[in-house]
């Protein structure tokens, strides 16, 4: 494509990702000063800070979207536990998220299903799910425009979530739909191939539902490598699984649904994370260079 990228899409990252070890606010304004980012994610933030975060982020005309997913992985909790108790304890915190995200003024919110448990508990699973989606939608849309949307995670090899393959995804996302339009569906390009899912399958598919993307990579050939599963790593790497054709490949889906389209500016966004020993800047800067030759490419 000759045409501008930026015109076609919002770029994004996830900062936690990218810089793990960084000061938050010094990362957050790191990216806020950065002018090819148009959308930043961001996790809870501590309450000393909250403060300064939100004035960078009111600040610097990003689209903020909130990070939810480790609120629920930190603290194990599951969205679709068959414990009462505990899936009443996962949606506790993900209002509470709800809460922080309009405080921070967030447009959508991120969650993720809970571990898969045994196959013949999958369907009432699925249904325990899909209420507690219902019902973190209805409070946020009580309060405002927030978006909920469902990261698709792998059900094999690392997070091992219930939601799971792209179908079953969509399922969810239709129940939830018939009350809540301000829910939708996540699809990570790193998660693919753990799914051993294709761009084009997984995108059409979903398509009616997707509301959000992220971009990266995952490492399946190695499994004695630090970054093995599910843990983002840099593109490039030999035993990667994403490079620049997938991205490619990727972008293409995207823009045959039309999420992105010029004059579109849907998010999509980086999840990257350095290695041990590499520099985030650097690996930042690979995630550029990556998604600009895949749009050369187009």
């Amino acid at each position: 494509m000759k045409d501008n990228l930026h015109s076609y899409m919002k770029v994004g990252i996830v900062q936690l990702m990218a810089y793990p070890e960084t000061d938050t606010v010094e990362s957050i304004r790191k990216i806020a000063e950065d002018a090819f980012f148009g959308a930043i994610e961001i996790a809870s933030t501590p309450e000393d800070i909250r403060d300064e975060v939100k004035q960078i982020l009111e600040a610097s005309h990003l689209v903020v979207g909130y990070v939810g997913q480790p609120l629920l992985l930190n603290n194990k909790l599951d969205l679709n536990s068959l414990v009462p108790q505990q899936r009443d304890a996962a949606i506790s915190i993900i209002k509470g998220g709800v809460d922080e995200a309009y405080q921070l003024g967030a447009r959508q919110l991120a969650v993720l299903s809970g571990p898969a448990p045994a196959k013949e508990k999958y369907s009432q699973a699925k249904e325990l799910l899909a209420d507690s989606l219902s019902q973190i939608c209805s409070y946020a849309q009580s309060k405002g425009g927030l978006g909920i949307t469902m990261e698709i995670f792998d059900r094999d090899y690392d997070k091992k979530r219930l939601i799971g393959p792209t179908p079953e995804a969509v399922d969810v996302a239709r129940e939830v739909k018939r009350h809540y339009p301000n829910f939708g569906l996540m699809i990570d390009l790193s998660h693919l191939p753990l799914l051993k899912e294709t761009s084009d399958y997984a995108v059409k598919l979903a398509k009616d539902h997707l509301t959000h993307v992220h971009i990266g990579s995952c490492i399946l050939k190695d499994k004695n490598h630090p970054a093995y599963g599910d843990k983002h790593p840099p593109f490039g790497l030999a035993v990667g699984e994403n490079d620049v054709e997938e991205v490619r490949l990727f972008l293409k889906a995207l823009m045959e649904i039309g999420y992105i389209g010029e004059g579109k500016q849907n998010v999509a966004a980086f999840e990257v994370k350095p290695l041990p020993g590499q520099s985030p800047d650097v690996v930042v800067a690979n995630a550029k260079r990556t998604l600009m030759e895949a749009w050369a490419r187009l």
